[in-house]
This record gives structure tokens, C-alpha cells and sequence, in this order.
């Protein structure tokens, strides 16, 4: 991880010193004259550490303390630089927000060793304890400054889908061993200057050299592919899904994890900010999920615009019923709540609809025919529906069958109402 050091100097040959003492592989340093030169570095890298020395033309307790005020928000380390070594004014320095002070001349080694102290204790205090990797707010200051990066660099939003599931179905032992898994394939995938850290639990960020972004996207994808089969039970393994447990998930399908990755460079778009980089590396990222397959998708200049992509939401439900009045109250109930509902109550039409539905619910028919089954197979073949969530109904209690044909859900019959609105919400939001 490459961190960030600001000089504040007006000193050519000391500044100058201290930069090629300060810079490496892993920290880049800058030099700046005065506060107005330095806040446009703050503004644009949030800088890990800022040194002040008190050749600038100003108290350099009040200096430290308008730096203090002006970085509230990122709290840098300060480190104060003076020629003198009286302890009063050690003591006030310290006093106005300064988190070390250094006499000088400095020891060149001690001087270097202090620094880097500092800023291995600022990247340790940014550390999620449970997972050892930089938190949220550390990943949003590596975009920020990605943006400024002279070099081309490129951002990868991974995700592990499903993760939710997994976790409820195997227990939170299960998926934190998937999760330092796939870290470790992530961590031997990318250099040491490469950046590394999380969005949220299920959700991380590597920022790393541009022209070799779509080989570790590849690599992920082929790796994660390799390894997720060894965390599910046999009985699972050999379904093909998941079958849910507990109360409130029972007789629910869930597909396998599997892993997402959008990729954004700064090759195309000049971002103003990280909140409009990460907005963008959202959307790349929404545009390659896929159901159940494991996936990637690299910005191209095509796909740069504002009316490129329709990103609107799809909420068409389809009713499949033969029991007349009930299809009646569902279509009221969900009319009410807002979605667009259509209603055919031969399943075997279904696959004549022009505008493909979020969501069926598909009742599986007579327990001697149970058509219904069938249908589901057919809809779940057809390509048009492979995104359409379907609930299927049945007054057969055979779960393992329902789900077997292809259905996101079982529910038997008769069932609450109250149940199943829950649960068409809850799978059109995912």
C-alpha cells in the first residue's frame, strides 16, 4: 500500500533532502511553500502525513493548529520540524495539534525510522481488526487518489454474491474461511504498491497498474471459480444450489456464491472526485452481475455517457394461477404496493410475453399433472427469463422437487399472503 507524505518548507535544499529521504516505492512525497499551496495537495491526495516546518512565514504553533482545523475530517499525522530545541516550545507545538516535533538538525536514519512509524501506525489505525485490511473511509482515500495519479491506474470493485445466503445457510465460521480465502488468492494476485482494502463486508477494492487490470479480473474470476466448490456440503454440491434452512428462509433455492468485478481506469473520464469514480465503478459493477455465474466487466470508451445504459428498474410480476379469485386478491395487493402486474393463468403461454417480468409466481397445478413443474423447467431454459426470479406454489409438500425444477422459491400451500409479499419484495430487491 503506497502512502502519502506532505512537505511544508520553504527551505529548497533541506525540503529537497527530506523528499529523497521520505520517497519510495510505497510513499510518494510532496513539497509545497505555503498553506495555500498545500491545501490544494490535502484537497487532492489526503496526504497520511504532513511534515511543517518552521521556516514558513508563520507561528508554527498556529500552523499546525489551522492544519489541524482545516483536515478534521481526514486527520492526518503532524509532525512538526524546528530548529529550535527549547521544550516550551516543544510542549506548544504539541499542544496545537501536533503529534510529534523534531529538532533539527535531524539523525538521517532516526528521522526516516520516526516517519515511517508514524505512518505504519496511521495505516494500522485504519485497519479493520477482524480482517486486517483497511477499512471503508482508507479505500475511499485510494480512489481519491486514484484521480490524481500521474501514471494509469485502474480500480476493481469485487463482490462476493449470494455471500448473505451462504453465511445464514453454513454459519458466519464458514463464510469467514471463504472470505480469508479469497483474500489470500486476491493478496497473491497484486503487487506490494497496489492497493487492497474494503467497501463492506462482502465488498472490496484493488487499485492497481491499468495494463494489467483485466489479467487479475481474469485470474479472480478463474480462481474464486476453482475453490468455491469446497465449501459446500455434498448434498449441495450434487444439486446444483443451495436449499435453504432455518425459519424464515426454509423452502427457499438460493444459487452458489460466485464473484463480480467492475473495472474502471482513469483512462476515458477526467473524475472531478471519488464520489463520481465511485459511483461510476458501482454501475460497471452492477453491469456485469450476473445471476449465478461469476463475472467481470472493464470500462470501454463505449459505454461512457450519461443515456448509455437504461438502468431502470424492472418491477413486472407475473401471475401464473389457476384458482381464479386468488389470482384477483394478488393482483389488488400487489397493484397496491406498486408493481406492474400481469396476469396469465395457462403457464404454458408464458414464454409468448414481450416484456420479460422480475418475478413469476407459478402455481405447480393438480397434484396428478402438476404442470406447473414443468413449465417452470421450460421458462427456466429460455434465455429471456434467465434473470426472472420464480416462486412456485404448490399443494405437493416436496421441496427438494419444486426447487429441483428451477424455482428461486417453494412455497407451499395454502400459504399467508402477508408471506408472500415478503418474500416478492425481498427477491426483487435482490
Amino acid at each position: 500500500m503506497r502512502t502519502v507524505t506532505l512537505i511544508i518548507d520553504k527551505r529548497k535544499e533541506l525540503s529537497t533532502k527530506y523528499k529523497k529521504l521520505l520517497k519510495d516505492r510505497n510513499n510518494d512525497c510532496f513539497v509545497t511553500k505555503n498553506l495555500i499551496s498545500a491545501m490544494k495537495t490535502i484537497q487532492d491526495y489526503e496526504p497520511d502525513l504532513i511534515l511543517i516546518s518552521d521556516s514558513i512565514d508563520s507561528d508554527l504553533s498556529d500552523y499546525c493548529k489551522k492544519i489541524r482545523a482545516l483536515t478534521y475530517d481526514t486527520r492526518p499525522i503532524i509532525v512538526a520540524l524546528s530548529k529550535s530545541d527549547d521544550i516550551v516550545d516543544k510542549l506548544d507545538v504539541l499542544r496545537s495539534g501536533a503529534d510529534d516535533f523534531i529538532s533539527e538538525p535531524v539523525n538521517p536514519e532516526e528521522f526516516v525510522m520516526r516517519i515511517k512509524a508514524h505512518l505504519r501506525r496511521e495505516y494500522e489505525s485504519n485497519l479493520d481488526i477482524k480482517k486486517s485490511l483497511p477499512n471503508r473511509n482508507y479505500s475511499m482515500r485510494a480512489l481519491k487518489r486514484m484521480i490524481s495519479a500521474k501514471g494509469a491506474r485502474a480500480a476493481l470493485l469485487i463482490s462476493i454474491d449470494n455471500f448473505l445466503n451462504y453465511k445464514e445457510n453454513y454459519t458466519e465460521l464458514a463464510s469467514d474461511k471463504l472470505i480469508q480465502t479469497y483474500w489470500a488468492i486476491i493478496k497473491s494476485t497484486i503487487e506490494e504498491e497496489d492497493f487492497f482494502g474494503e467497501i463492506k463486508e462482502n465488498e472490496f477494492l484493488v487499485i492497481t497498474d491499468r495494463d494489467k487490470a483485466e489479467a487479475v479480473a481474469n485470474y479472480l474470476i478463474y480462481a474464486f471459480e476453482t475453490v468455491s466448490s469446497k465449501f459446500y456440503s455434498i448434498e449441495d454440491n450434487k444439486r446444483g444450489y443451495m436449499m435453504m434452512k432455518g425459519d424464515s428462509q426454509a423452502g427457499r433455492r438460493s444459487n452458489f456464491v460466485h464473484t463480480t468485478i467492475g473495472v474502471i481506469t482513469n483512462e476515458f473520464v477526467p473524475y472531478k472526485d471519488s464520489s463520481q469514480l465511485f459511483n461510476a465503478l458501482v454501475q460497471i459493477h452492477k453491469l456485469a452481475k450476473m445471476p449465478s455465474k461469476s463475472n467481470y466487466l472493464i470500462e470501454r470508451p463505449q459505454l461512457v455517457g450519461e443515456t448509455a445504459v437504461d438502468l431502470g428498474v424492472n418491477k413486472r410480476v407475473l401471475i401464473s394461477e389457476k384458482d381464479e379469485a386468488l389470482t384477483i386478491l394478488l393482483k389488488t395487493i400487489l397493484d397496491l404496493q406498486g408493481y406492474d402486474v400481469i396476469v396469465m393463468p395457462d403457464g404454458k403461454d408464458i414464454s409468448s410475453i414481450e416484456e420479460t417480468p422480475a418475478l413469476i409466481i407459478l402455481d405447480a397445478g393438480e397434484i396428478e399433472t402438476l404442470e406447473g413443474i414443468a413449465h417452470c423447467k421450460n421458462i427456466k431454459e429460455d434465455m429471456r427469463f434467465a434473470a426472472s426470479k420464480i416462486i412456485l406454489t404448490s399443494i405437493l409438500h416436496d421441496k427438494e422437487m419444486v426447487l429441483n425444477c428451477g424455482a428461486d422459491l417453494y412455497l407451499p400451500k395454502p400459504y399467508e399472503l402477508s408471506t408472500l409479499i415478503k418474500w416478492v419484495d425481498t427477491l426483487l430487491k435482490e
